[in-house]
């Protein structure tokens, strides 16, 4: 039996709004979602309905320790060996995990996308290629102003207050300095063709590499 070789795990990383989310979507159309195991780390939020509503008010949701990293970085080597995984499934009107799971299955790309993933040296690690989103503040705020308010029934003033509490700052401390560990920054996010099209290729490219590579 010939042994499958090692997925290509890419990373696509960006702050808020930035568009990180739609060139992983462009890649896994122009790849093929039968070649793509994906895995975004917004799935990993720790679960907080232990917490009463006024504690969970006050959690720093912009800080890598409000994230579940260890289980993430545990899925990824379970697909790297070929291992089927059960991500979780997260509530973000509610702020808490639906106790429901996603299963995600292997294949030869594992696509992890978030904006806190290249900040995080364990999951640098195992990353083949690794990709910064990149968009102007004031771009970005606006994207997650209409995305908080339509998707997950926020006000306009807890999505301000948000922003200045933790977001900007947050992003400042951890997200940006994180774009000099990436490979590739593609500007304007998803509506860089240009540089989506180039990534995709790059993808193909290794795909058929690694296959040769076990011939």
């Amino acid at each position: 039996m010939t042994e499958k070789p090692r997925p290509v795990v890419i990373a696509i990383a960006g702050g808020t709004g930035s568009g990180k989310t739609t060139v992983a979507r462009a890649i896994i159309e122009r790849v093929g979602q039968e070649n793509i195991a994906y895995l975004p780390h917004d799935a990993y939020y720790k679960d907080l309905s232990h917490l009463p509503p006024t504690q969970r008010d006050k959690i720093n949701f912009d800080h890598p320790n409000s994230l579940d990293t260890p289980l993430m970085v545990e899925h990824i080597k379970q697909l790297l060996e070929w291992q089927p995984v059960e991500i979780p499934i997260y509530d973000f009107t509610q702020d808490r995990r639906t106790g429901e799971t996603q299963t995600v299955y292997p294949h030869p790309v594992i696509l992890v996308e978030g904006i806190l993933i290249l900040a995080e040296a364990k999951l640098r690690k195992l990353f083949d290629v690794k990709v910064f989103v990149d968009a102007d503040a004031d771009i970005r705020f606006i994207r997650r102003l209409t995305r908080d308010i339509t998707e997950r029934g926020r006000t306009t003033e807890s999505v301000i207050n948000q922003y200045l509490a933790t977001v900007r700052p947050m992003h400042l401390e951890f997200v940006e300095p994180s774009k000099r560990y990436a490979d590739v920054i593609v500007p304007e996010g998803g509506h860089n063709v240009v540089a989506i099209d180039m990534l995709a290729d790059r993808v193909k490219t290794l795909l058929k590499e690694r296959a040769i590579s076990k011939d």
